[in-house]
């Protein structure tokens, strides 16, 4: 039988929880301050230790210390995500606010207690991983932290959003290593990547001899996954008959290979992610409307670097320091100016940009001093595709309002950078040269190229 502490001051509360916990089979003892627990208790004695923020003389969180590797759940009424997570960078295992929903503290307490042991007291806020380290301390950051602690105790299927380069993939590994399956395997799929003729006997494997090649039979990779989880990057991208053998899966829990005639029984929790906007996709035909809804249980969405402050350059320290010590190099510092530059920059790449930047820095780099050069960033580019979308989604309002006294409204703002890009190529590559368009996007010409690759837009012949 587990033992919890509860500290709380207020009785109603305490009194409350200790019945709500004895009634689940918890043997509990509680106090009204931090002072009170540790003259009638020994912390270490105990499993788990709930605690009230917000006591009379010291607050909760000193019990962290004080408890040393006993877990501790901090309760806070003032349920402000700066308290939270200022509680959570001391080391506490998780939070709950007041007033909670007995069947939320009860499953975050059992979820506490089914953990493998680990040091407590030097947890910290990042996304609360294992393994997986993903770090930030803007406000959309921690709030992404705090919902994925919160749905990877469930088995919910997730939708993870966010621009390419912002570490879609991280998320969802860091929701599978702080699930129950977490010993099982995560197999992860990018959706792109794979011939469209191959997609489905990639995901659901096949018979042999179900078409040219099949040698031998061969499991799918949601079968791999059985127990774990699967991700499927770029989801938007997976055609239509494939998405309807996907739906069948999340419904039925089943799949059937490629050629048979029998369905197999999976468990595998699904988590997907894309730039693109599916609901727009689903309006148009090119993505299936009820796989949308059955994909949107939870959404998580990731920021793009150019909107999370600070963090940048705190990104930009990590990668340096593990650049330099890979490159067996003394390790370099980045100067005001570089830092400077680093806000400024748009970074269309994100995080997987920013990396990239600092690696060739430090492989360039003469002397312990990474300058602004050595990044090789066109600050001039900043905000012009972002402005140039907002100028184009307002042109093309005015010029409906001119047209069509009652146009149907259309708004741009769903759009992804990518969407936006292939507009605005698509529709004025007529009257301007490559040159052209890569300076009206701000981008260079071989920026231009690369993304006419990736998007497949094709240039229109000369007549």
């Amino acid at each position: 039988m587990s033992r919890i502490l509860i500290v709380e001051d207020e009785s109603i509360i305490r009194a409350a929880l200790r019945r709500l916990l004895e009634k689940n089979n918890y043997k509990i003892d509680d106090a009204a301050s931090v002072d009170e627990s540790t003259s009638r208790f020994n912390l270490i004695e105990y499993d788990l230790i709930i605690s009230d923020l917000r006591l009379p003389g010291a607050p909760g969180t000193d019990l962290i210390k004080l408890a040393k590797n006993v877990p501790v759940l901090i309760m806070t009424s003032y349920a402000s995500m700066k308290s939270a997570v200022d509680a959570m960078k001391m080391g506490a295992v998780d939070y709950i606010a007041k007033p909670f929903n007995h069947d939320e503290m009860l499953s975050t307490i059992s979820s506490i207690l089914n953990q493998q042991p680990v040091d407590h007291h030097n947890i910290s806020i990042e996304a609360q991983v294992q393994h997986t380290q993903i770090t930030g301390c803007c406000e959309a950051m921690l709030s992404l932290f705090s919902r994925t602690s919160k749905v990877a105790r469930t088995d919910a299927t997730v939708l993870v959003l966010g621009e390419s380069g912002t570490g879609k993939e991280l998320i969802a590994r860091s929701i599978h290593e702080q699930s129950a399956r977490a010993q099982a395997p995560m197999i992860s799929v990018n959706c792109a990547a794979i011939p469209e003729s191959l997609i489905e006997s990639e995901l659901f494997g096949h018979e042999k001899g179900s078409f040219t090649g099949a040698d031998s039979s061969r499991c799918g990779l949601i079968e791999a996954a059985d127990k774990g989880t699967l991700f499927l990057d770029e989801i938007g991208e997976l055609p239509l008959e494939a998405q309807a053998r996907l739906l069948r899966f999340l419904q039925e829990g089943e799949i059937r290979k490629v050629g048979s005639t029998q369905s197999i029984k999976v468990n595998v929790r699904l988590i997907a992610a894309t730039h693109r906007n599916l609901k727009e996709l689903a309006r148009s035909g090119l993505f299936r409307e009820d796989l949308y809804y059955r994909l949107y249980v939870m959404e998580l969405k990731i920021p793009p670097l150019r909107e999370r402050g600070q963090d940048i350059i705190e990104l930009a320290q990590r990668f340096l320091i593990s650049a330099c010590s890979r490159m067996k190099c003394p390790q370099a510092t980045l100067s005001d100016n570089a830092q400077q530059i680093m806000l400024q920059y748009n970074w269309p790449g994100n995080v997987r940009e920013l990396e990239n930047a600092i690696e060739r820095a430090v492989i360039l780099a003469d002397n312990h001093l990474i300058t602004p050069e050595l990044l090789g960033l066109d600050i001039e580019t900043r905000p012009s595709l972002q402005r140039l979308e907002s100028d184009y989604s307002e042109q093309t309002t005015s010029h409906q309002a001119a047209t069509n006294p009652a146009p149907k409204k259309q708004s741009q703002a769903g759009l992804s950078m990518d969407d936006y890009f292939q507009r605005f190529v698509m529709e004025h590559q007529d009257e301007m040269s490559e040159t052209d368009l890569a300076r009206k996007l701000g981008v260079s010409r071989k920026c231009l190229w690369e993304r006419r690759q990736k998007l497949g837009i094709p240039k229109r012949p000369k007549g």
